[in-house]
């Protein structure tokens, strides 16, 4: 009789056993972590800005930051257009593109004012070939608006691919007059003392405080419903570089995002960190893609962005 009674009562054991399992499971779910916002960022000045974030992230609406670090530019907008990135730091030129293919995308501000300058060898020829890369993107047509303002009129060369490539022909002296950025810069002035900075391609003129908006932080129309906690997190960050660029250094070596030594507080300093949001910068936003724009239209789509790239409507 008592084996019958089990033999009763045991398939609604089982039956209660897999609703508290069932209960316990769906809690587990619905109290888990939400998933993180994802930042793609390229390895150089936009990492830099960001170096707290690999250590300290921040919490976005409840949710921590990711940072991802990609060697191209075109892996950057592969990652936002994709969806997997919901806040990118790439160039202005490019987010204005991106917006004008109808990616939907929100400009959070600028946080990088250029870090392009002309480096040379002492003593050369007044005509020595200027070496660049990438024709009809942003260090092009700075380097020709310099060059037309100063009344200059070296020879260009595109010859040479990528910074590497350029940092490798002047340090190789092959090349002996370029347009570098950081962290390339800085390794070429600190390995070979025969070179040195001539112009800065960062400004309108001398007088500009500023300079010109040259790199920009977007973010997809979700992430944009923390639009002031994004930003309030990304001036700190890049405030933080700038208090203690050795810290952001140590961090960003740690990380080996950058050899030991391939960054010094001077090639932080030049990479002109600032995180300035959109309703700040607006004229300075309009300023840099106009002139963009009058030399290569293409850079932008073919057209300037309408108002809403810089003013989303609500």
């Amino acid at each position: 009789m008592r084996y019958w009674i089990i033999g009763l009562y045991l398939p609604i054991l089982l039956i209660v056993v897999s609703c508290l399992g069932c209960r316990d499971g769906a809690r587990s779910v619905s109290t888990s972590d939400p998933a993180p916002i994802q930042v793609a960022v390229l390895r150089g000045p936009s990492v830099i800005a960001l170096a707290d974030w690999l250590v300290n992230p921040p919490q976005i609406g409840g949710q921590a930051v990711s940072v991802q670090v990609f060697d191209a530019p075109d892996r950057v907008q592969a990652a936002l257009i994709k969806g997997e990135a919901d806040v990118a730091m790439l160039p202005m030129i490019s987010a204005a593109n991106l917006y004008n293919k109808g990616v939907a995308l929100q400009l959070l501000g600028c946080p990088i004012w250029g870090t392009l300058y002309i480096v040379e060898r002492q003593s050369i020829a007044a005509n020595t070939t200027l070496h660049l890369f990438g024709s009809g993107t942003t260090p092009d047509i700075l380097t020709r608006h310099y060059l037309q303002q100063q009344g200059l009129d070296y020879p260009l060369s595109y010859t040479l691919r990528s910074a590497q490539e350029v940092a490798e022909g002047l340090l190789a002296g092959r090349v002996d007059r370029a347009v570098l950025g950081e962290p390339f810069l800085s390794l070429v002035l600190r390995k070979d003392s025969s070179l040195h900075i001539v112009a800065d391609l960062n400004r309108l003129s001398p007088q500009d405080s500023i300079g010109f908006a040259q790199t920009a932080i977007v973010c997809t129309p979700e992430a944009a419903t923390h639009r002031q906690e994004l930003c309030a997190a990304l001036r700190r960050s890049c405030a933080e570089t700038n208090a203690a660029p050795e810290r952001a250094i140590q961090r960003l070596e740690t990380q080996q995002l950058f050899a030991p030594g391939a960054l010094t507080t001077a090639s932080v300093r030049r990479c002109r960190i600032d995180f300035r949001e959109t309703k700040e910068i607006a004229s300075s936003i309009e300023t840099f893609l106009r002139l963009i724009y009058s030399y290569e239209p293409r850079a932008l789509g073919g057209k300037l962005p309408d108002a809403g790239f810089i003013s989303p409507t609500p």
